[in-house]
């Protein structure tokens, strides 16, 4: 469990010290990808970029709530030389995501930063309900905070590494990581299917803990190609997030919330400050805080963040793993006919060294042609880098 300064540093933060006025006064020829701009924080940070010329596309379900937002925005903003663009974005479907992602490749050459800010936090089923699932079979909040933005993430991250600056990739997790992420490894992979049923809010904890573990390990892969990955709580803020949870909980969340432009300011804090992307900046022991600030990790995890070569145990890595391979199973099915564990996913490697992970995870690039995604086999897929037994502790 964190500590009471640690509750206390995240659910009452001190003021933003990074606000719209310390972004770069004018962003034109800039380009950003937000998911989920259609309301709450995704708006608010469209709303500022925007502000100051950018070119923002906003990735959503509804187009009619983004075209909606996107109106608001320009109307409140007429001399911007910025730009809105919707795509269509559905997280709870991976076919839907490579569309969305295809869209924007047909469009862009560069991408400054992404922020991962869509999600869904699941509230309670009726009992004897099963668990509201992604189209592709995941539980809901596993698949679209995780998998789906692990996806989007890998198909967009090509052209943030040839992106002529440094880039960065805002990863949204939650202080419930930092109360309820299992101790030392973050996350077990052990149950990332939910055979062993459990209730909607370690579910949702779960989840949260996976996208800051999917920012460790994608700042791990690609830092040094120019890609700086920031794993964030948001903070406390007003949104349609906890929309399916009980009422006692809404009202609550409402007396302990802030503006959702605070969560704006957390997010870009991560996206622009020079403090994240410093020498200083060492995430397997910090990460970014509300309101926009580096905050200590619980100090546990810090051995998840290590791999276990440097003592630690590899926890963000298994993870890391478990959703690249998954990936290969959704877009390379040729690629798991040698076998899958006993719950239908493909098996962690004996190893985690950044060796093994090149060598076994990413086994597919894409090309665009025509609007379609053609997969490149980059490596031929071995199977003997797999045991069925290390799925399991």
């Amino acid at each position: 469990m964190p500590t009471l300064s640690h509750f206390w540093g995240h659910f009452f933060p001190p003021k933003p010290t990074f606000t719209d006025a310390n972004l770069p006064a004018d962003l034109y020829g800039k380009v950003y990808v937000v998911t989920g701009a259609n309301s709450g924080i995704g708006k608010d940070i469209a709303r500022l970029l925007y502000a100051n010329n950018a070119k923002v596309y906003v990735l959503c379900r509804s187009e009619d709530k983004a075209l909606k937002a996107i109106q608001n925005i320009e109307k409140a903003f007429p001399d911007s030389k910025g730009a809105l663009i919707f795509i269509a974005c559905d997280l709870a479907d991976l076919t839907n995501v490579k569309t969305a992602a295809v869209a924007f490749l047909a469009r862009e050459q560069r991408l400054d930063v992404l922020f991962n800010n869509a999600g869904v936090m699941v509230g309670p089923s009726e009992p004897g309900e099963p668990i509201p699932v992604t189209a592709q079979g995941h539980e809901l909040c596993l698949g679209v905070n995780c998998v789906a933005t692990h996806l989007l993430t890998k198909l967009l991250t090509p052209t943030l590494v040839a992106t002529d600056s440094l880039t960065r990739i805002v990863w949204y997790s939650s202080f419930g990581m930092e109360i309820g992420a299992q101790r030392d490894v973050g996350i077990a992979t052990d149950n990332l299917d939910y055979h062993k049923p459990e209730k909607e809010t370690k579910r949702y904890i779960l989840s949260k803990t996976g996208a800051w573990a999917l920012g460790i390990e994608h700042n791990r892969q690609y830092k040094a190609q120019g890609v700086a990955s920031v794993p964030i709580d948001p903070g406390n803020v007003v949104s349609g997030l906890p929309r399916d949870q009980a009422l006692q909980l809404r009202k609550v969340a409402k007396l302990v919330c802030y503006p959702t432009v605070y969560g704006a300011y957390t997010a870009l804090y991560a996206g622009f400050s020079p403090e994240v992307v410093s020498d200083q900046a060492d995430w397997t022991k910090e990460w970014v805080a509300p309101f926009g600030r580096m905050f200590p990790l619980r100090s546990d995890l810090t051995k998840a963040t290590l791999l276990e070569e440097d003592g630690g145990n590899g926890g963000t890595a298994k993870f890391w793993n478990w959703g690249q391979h998954l990936l290969v199973a959704v877009t390379c099915p040729e690629h798991t006919a040698h076998g899958t564990t006993e719950h239908g996913f493909v098996p962690l490697p004996k190893s985690t060294t950044p060796e093994r992970i090149k060598e076994n995870a990413d086994v597919f690039d894409f090309e665009l042609d025509n609007d379609n995604i053609t997969l490149l086999h980059t490596e031929e897929f071995s199977p003997t880098a797999w045991d069925p037994t290390t799925q399991r502790d």
